[in-house]
């Protein structure tokens, strides 16, 4: 007995051993992981500046998601504050005021961040949902640069990014991947898509839902979010599609702007600050394009 017990006890110490240096070397891989360069190809675009491209980049920063993090004027916003779990992340002000991250911002840097979610001397940025806006046409593009580059100045600081333990080594072990790693870098800007209520055009707007319900919108646990966030939705077709609870678009504008499914219950994890923004043309075409979606096969 004496014996056996004295295995246990050595290969719990082992066991012990063995997920620590997990843990440890998870910690140095995401270390290396947040500090590596990513190298992009940023053809700068051109600054924009008139009326009409200031007012298309408003609508944009205001239901892309873009205020959930930065606020509405641009200054940083804390969006997940859970002390208990060691997670705060807050956006960094991106108006021109005092503590700007962006006051230095060349064209192609503008390109590379919010397309490619990549910072200018190339490390990635860690909480950047770029991969619902590198499928930006150049001219939505530089009409949100343009809005951003009008905002008045207001005071903040850098972005905050506290990640729990297990966040961090899920991340180095590439469990979790930043934006960076999820894009394909190389495809070229999206081709323009005439605004209207059509399959086409409701696909450019849902873009902005990969980032939370996944590439092909079959939802799942949201990469880095707090554990006790519910999984995002299915929205493409197939078995518990949210998709099957809205037959019609107003049912889906109803959720957008009131936050309450069909049946009344609230939504616990959505952007609606910025999705109650969506005006009526896109909200139709989004809803018109996931309905359209293929059923899964068998």
């Amino acid at each position: 007995m004496r014996k056996w017990m004295k295995v246990a006890g050595w290969t719990a110490a082992v066991l012990l051993l063995a997920a620590g240096g997990g843990v440890l070397a998870g910690l140095q891989l995401a270390d290396s992981r947040m500090h590596r360069k990513v190298e992009v190809r940023a053809p700068a675009l051109a600054y924009v500046s008139d009326a009409q491209a200031i007012e298309r980049g408003h609508y944009l920063f205001s239901s892309r998601g873009c205020v959930d993090c930065h606020g509405a004027n641009g200054a940083g916003r804390t969006f997940v504050d859970d002390a208990s779990a060691g997670l705060r992340i807050k956006g960094p002000n991106i108006s021109p005021g005092p503590g700007s991250l962006v006051a230095r911002y060349r064209p192609e840097d503008w390109v590379r961040a919010i397309r490619h979610g990549v910072a200018p001397g190339g490390r990635p940025l860690m909480i950047m949902p770029s991969e619902d806006y590198n499928r930006f046409t150049d001219a939505d593009l530089a009409a949100l640069i343009a809005y951003v580059r009008s905002l008045p100045p207001a005071e903040g600081g850098a972005a905050i990014v506290a990640l729990p333990l297990p966040a961090r080594v899920l991340y180095g072990f590439g469990a979790i991947r930043d934006a960076a790693a999820k894009i394909d870098h190389s495809l070229p800007p999206a081709a323009p898509v005439a605004e209207g209520v059509t399959v086409q055009h409701g696909a450019y707007v849902a873009n902005m839902c990969l980032g939370c319900h996944g590439e092909h919108l079959a939802g799942g646990r949201i990469p880095g979010g707090p554990p006790d966030w519910p999984p995002a939705s299915r929205l493409a077709p197939g078995k518990d599609s949210a998709m099957d609870r809205y037959p019609d678009s107003e049912s889906l504008m109803r959720l957008f702007r009131t936050g309450k499914r069909a049946d009344g219950s609230a939504v616990q994890v959505m952007p609606f600050t910025s999705l109650r923004e969506i005006n009526d043309t896109d909200m139709r075409a989004l809803h018109l394009y996931l309905r359209s979606l293929p059923a899964p096969k068998g």
